[in-house]
C-alpha cells in the first residue's frame, strides 16, 4: 500500500458465489472503453469468477475461462468487448508485447488482468486494483481501490459506493 493509503478503498464480504456474481453484475454496466481492473488473489480466490460474472451482465452468453494458457482471451457478443488477460505464466514485463497487452488496454474493450501485480512498473495509469482474499470457511473478502487517475476514481465509487 505505501503512498496509496489516501485513496478510497472499499470492502465487500462475498459469502456465497452468488455475492461475487452480485457485485460483478454492479460493475459491468458501469464499465466503458479503456477501463481496467488488475485482479489479484491467491490460486480459487475466485478472480476468474469475478470476470465470468461481468461477462454474463455485460450480455457475453459464451462459457468465460481462465486465460491461464492463451494469456489473454477477448469476448465479443456484449455491450462492450471484454479482454481478460492472465499473466500468470509471463515470466518478465518484455512478454507483455507479445500479447498486445497495451493495445488492448486501450483499445475499444474493458480489461480485467488476473496476477497483473506480477509487474508492477507495468500498471496502467489509471486502474481499479481488485484483491480477493478467502478466509478457512471459504468466505471471501475482496478490496478495491483506484490507483492513479480520475476514471478509475469515478468507477469504484459508482460501484461500491
Amino acid at each position: 500500500m505505501g503512498a496509496m493509503e489516501h485513496e478510497p478503498t472499499y470492502q465487500a464480504t462475498l459469502a456465497t458465489q452468488a455475492d461475487t456474481d452480485a457485485l460483478a453484475a454492479k460493475l459491468a454496466p458501469l464499465l466503458e472503453p479503456g477501463d481496467v481492473v488488475l485482479l489479484s488473489g491467491d490460486l480459487g480466490a475466485g478472480k476468474t469468477r469475478f470476470v465470468q460474472g461481468v461477462a454474463r451482465a455485460l450480455g457475453i452468453s459464451g462459457e468465460v475461462s481462465s486465460p491461464t494458457f492463451n494469456i489473454l482471451l477477448t469476448y465479443d457478443g456484449g455491450r462492450l468487448p471484454l479482454n481478460h488477460f492472465d499473466l500468470y505464466r509471463l515470466d518478465a514485463p518484455e512478454d507483455l508485447e507479445d500479447v498486445g497487452y497495451w493495445e488492448t488496454l486501450e483499445g475499444d474493450g474493458a480489461s480485467f488482468v488476473e496476477w497483473g501485480e506480477k509487474f508492477p512498473s507495468e500498471a496502467p495509469d489509471d486502474y481499479v486494483d481488485v484483491h480477493i482474499a478467502v478466509d478457512p470457511a471459504g468466505v471471501r473478502t475482496l478490496t478495491a481501490r483506484a490507483v492513479g487517475g480520475p476514471r478509475s476514481a469515478r468507477l469504484l465509487s459508482d460501484w461500491l459506493a
